[in-house]
């Protein structure tokens, strides 16, 4: 019964399950709701990718993994609409997140797709659930370069 109860509370918080991933049962992300008609690249997702993703031996420099360098300047164009190396998928698909295979490398969810490897970032805190919503947000805003 106060277990039940918790979960009720927590369910209702938005808090994410008690594994600290900050994704449910089906693997999208919980959290606060984003206001998805402000989220836009310059604002929001580049500043998520430069202080996640674009480091030294990472997704940056001359030889960035899987050749795609997420620093400023350069990672719209090495993600939008491009193919995934891993998956059968593309890496950003405008308009639908869950066929972007970035989405599901933050995730966790990369098996799920036929990808491969561990979460994103690699080694490190995963995302939280506020920066993946803002992620998959602007993919469903049609992942522009604004």
């Amino acid at each position: 019964m106060i277990a039940a109860t918790c979960l009720s509370a927590a369910a209702a918080w938005g808090c994410p399950p008690g594994d600290g991933t900050g994704l449910d049962p089906l693997g999208n992300p919980v959290g606060p709701p984003v206001a998805t008609d402000s989220v836009t690249f310059a604002a929001h997702i580049q500043p998520i990718l430069s202080a996640n993703c674009a480091l030294s031996g990472c997704h940056a420099g001359t030889s960035p993994a899987m050749g795609m360098n997420l620093s400023a300047g350069l990672a719209y164009a090495n993600t939008v609409d491009l193919p995934a190396m891993e998956a059968p998928l593309r890496r950003i698909r405008p308009l639908l997140p869950d066929s972007s295979y970035l989405v599901h490398k933050i995730q966790g969810t990369q098996g799920t797709v036929g990808g491969s490897g561990g979460q994103m970032p690699l080694g490190l805190t995963p995302l939280t659930a506020t920066q993946i919503t803002r992620i998959r947000a602007w993919i469903l805003l049609g992942a522009k370069n604004n």
